[in-house]
């Protein structure tokens, strides 16, 4: 289970010394990590006494970390009802366990409960892998597992590359320089170096002489090639002994060590403990996971920019989308992918292995579960992977799945392609014409013309992001009611929409291009008048009209009636066709320009019959008087609906 390498092979603490505030007999065993006998004893004081909420969800851990799913799923609904302060990591954990005594159905039913008071990077995390977990067809499940003969019947997990034919990992097998660690009955752990030849029969692991020895925990390295050195995690010390908080924690830092003899200790907070040390030789960048007690829910990844391997700045989180209200660990980049792994609720069980797309900005797409084969219903973990020497590719990670030695033991595998599913990812901002965002505007994507694959909305300042398993075609439509509507047309002939590059869309609301006259809606355009007696379109009359069509083409869901009007100028008769000629010249050229025939309903001509002014027949008025009454007007007939 997750406390065997997480918790019980980490985190020591002095129990005598945690709590300052009387405790109970159970509250003692729970904090000293004896779940079992917690349980038996928070059930003998349950009939004493009721109780206390925090007590009633440590005893639903308890039920949870001893593997009685049941039992924690009903204790931490009682819990729930009550409406008491469960934190979303415990939510998470409830979650965990609805899932695995009954589906995730039940569990997603409990999310839709407190969907105000979860991310929607979470929502969207859990749709999404749902969704792919559900649908065989999606998970790549091409890797062929392999057990290696390196595992002892202690915990053996965190396996790293050391060139290209060694391996590192962690264990807590006995030596004769370490003591036991009380808490989980085995070693304090160590690291080892052994051959990889021959699925390591050839050598047996010994401890790697590059690090300082010390009595406690070294454990989780990562070796930079690049820089010969190794990084890793060590329990705290002062003169070679354990160093304490003010509660009595013991944590752990993370150090390097150098081929050369050089050490460095990198982080060390007393109270806060790190994991899983991974530097980028690209960037400088130093991963690792830890918990802030300000993050997203137990321990979060965070990266931090450095100077070969020098720590230069601040601890970067990684954000929502890959640090959930439960714990991640593990991290390691591989040809733009982050691997991962975390017991988000919304995998197979326990922990499972992710990867997520990095790209421009620091952006990190849904993560995806690697699927069966990889994962299980147990923990999988510590995953690292690399191009294999002949085809395809190579790596190990550690699970405590049935049929292994120890309660932790490292698998390798092999992958003709890169693991994890491939997705389309689509983000960016919606704005309108001031450059403001647009709430609650709609992301469609189709498959061919009209069948819908998927649909998200705009966050309060215009944000969006939405993913897919990969497709070979998708039309990507975007708008809102009021507003036009965008087609930003097919992934298949326009590669810019699956580049990973943000997209800025700026919509044109329609109140934009209409104007209120008496009681009628009019397409906003600008004034232009025929030549007398002719129905023959001129420059300037197809300038303001192309401008026109611009303006038309966005909102292909208008319906419009067009009106044509003439001065008194002639004969009645004359003038009453001359304005239907026009009215259908203007409304052709519209439909010649782009613009859906659809949009026109009904073009009329009312030639001299509704003169705005005196002139009328046979009245004398000036050229620029007459030129009031020839108009063209398009008015909305829908503009309600839209």
């Amino acid at each position: 289970m997750m406390q065997r390498f997480f918790i019980l092979a980490f985190c020591f603490l002095a129990v005598s010394g945690l709590w300052g505030q009387k405790t109970s007999k159970a509250d003692q065993l729970y904090f000293e990590y004896s779940y079992q006998e917690a349980i038996t004893a928070y059930k003998d004081e349950m009939r004493k006494y009721k109780l206390s909420s925090q007590q009633e969800l440590n005893l639903a851990e308890a039920y949870f970390k001893t593997g009685q799913y049941d039992q924690a799923a009903e204790a931490y609904m009682e819990v729930y009802k009550k409406d008491s302060l469960m934190t979303n990591t415990q939510f998470n954990t409830m979650l965990q366990a609805l899932s695995r005594t009954s589906g995730p159905e039940r569990a997603k039913a409990y999310l839709n409960t407190r969907t105000n008071l979860v991310s929607q990077a979470l929502l969207q995390n859990a749709t999404f892998n749902y969704e792919t977990l559900e649908d065989a067809s999606a998970a790549n499940t091409g890797y062929t597992i392999i057990e290696t003969n390196l595992n002892s019947p202690q915990s053996d997990f965190a396996p790293a590359f050391y060139g290209p034919d060694r391996l590192l990992f962690s264990s807590g097998r006995p030596t004769k320089s370490k003591p036991n660690y009380n808490p989980s009955a085995e070693s304090y752990l160590s690291i080892y170096s052994v051959s990889a030849e021959a699925n390591f029969k050839a050598v047996q692991p010994t401890p790697f002489a590059m690090i300082p020895e010390t009595d406690y925990h070294q454990a989780t390295p990562y070796y930079s090639e690049s820089l010969k050195q190794v990084f890793y995690v060590q329990s705290n010390l002062e003169d070679g002994e354990l160093a304490f908080d003010e509660n009595g924690k013991n944590a752990l830092g993370i150090c390097r060590a150098g081929q050369n003899g050089s050490f460095d200790l990198l982080f060390r907070d007393y109270s806060t403990s790190f994991y899983y040390p991974f530097y980028d030789e690209t960037s400088g960048r130093l991963y690792f996971a830890a918990d802030f007690g300000e993050g997203y829910g137990g321990t979060d990844l965070y990266f931090v920019y450095s100077n070969n391997g020098q720590i230069m700045s601040e601890p970067v989180n990684l954000g929502p989308h890959i640090n959930t209200p439960g714990n991640e660990i593990a991290p390691f980049l591989f040809d733009g992918s982050l691997y991962f792994s975390s017991d988000a609720f919304y995998g197979l069980g326990g922990m499972d292995i992710y990867k997520s797309e990095i790209q421009e900005g620091d952006f990190y797409s849904i993560p995806v579960n690697l699927g069966p084969g990889i994962n299980t219903n147990k923990d999988d973990f510590g995953f690292i992977i690399r191009k294999a020497k002949e085809e395809g590719y190579e790596g190990y990670f550690a699970s405590n799945r049935p049929g292994g030695r120890g309660s932790d033991d490292i698998y390798a595998f092999t992958a003709l392609e890169k693991p994890g599913l491939k997705t389309l990812a689509f983000r960016g901002t919606i704005r309108d014409q001031s450059g403001l965002g647009i709430e609650k505007a709609y992301v469609r994507l189709y498959q061919g013309d009209s069948t819908l694959i998927k649909e998200t909305y705009t966050s309060m300042d215009g944000e969006f992001r939405l993913e897919i398993p990969m497709r070979d075609s998708v039309r990507v439509a975007l708008g809102k009611q009021g507003y036009e509507t965008v087609d930003l047309g097919n992934t298949a002939t326009d590669q810019n929409l699956i580049s990973g590059q943000p997209l800025d869309i700026s919509l044109t609301a329609l109140e934009r291009i209409v104007v209120r006259q008496s009681n009628r809606i009019l397409v906003r355009m600008d004034d232009f008048h025929f030549e007398r007696n002719s129905k023959s379109l001129t420059p300037e009359i197809t300038t303001i009209l192309d401008e026109a069509a611009g303006q038309l083409k966005k909102f292909p869901g208008l319906r419009l009636q067009v009106e044509a009007h003439t001065d008194s100028r002639g004969y009645k008769s004359t003038n009453q066709k001359l304005s239907e000629e026009r009215g259908i010249v203007i409304r052709d050229y519209l439909i010649a320009q782009g613009v859906a025939p659809e949009v026109f309903t009904e073009v009329k001509g009312f030639g001299e019959t509704q003169i705005v002014n005196n002139c009328s027949d046979g009245v004398y008025c000036l050229d620029m008087l007459h030129k009031q009454n020839e108009r063209y007007l398009f008015i909305v007939l829908n503009y309600d609906e839209l």
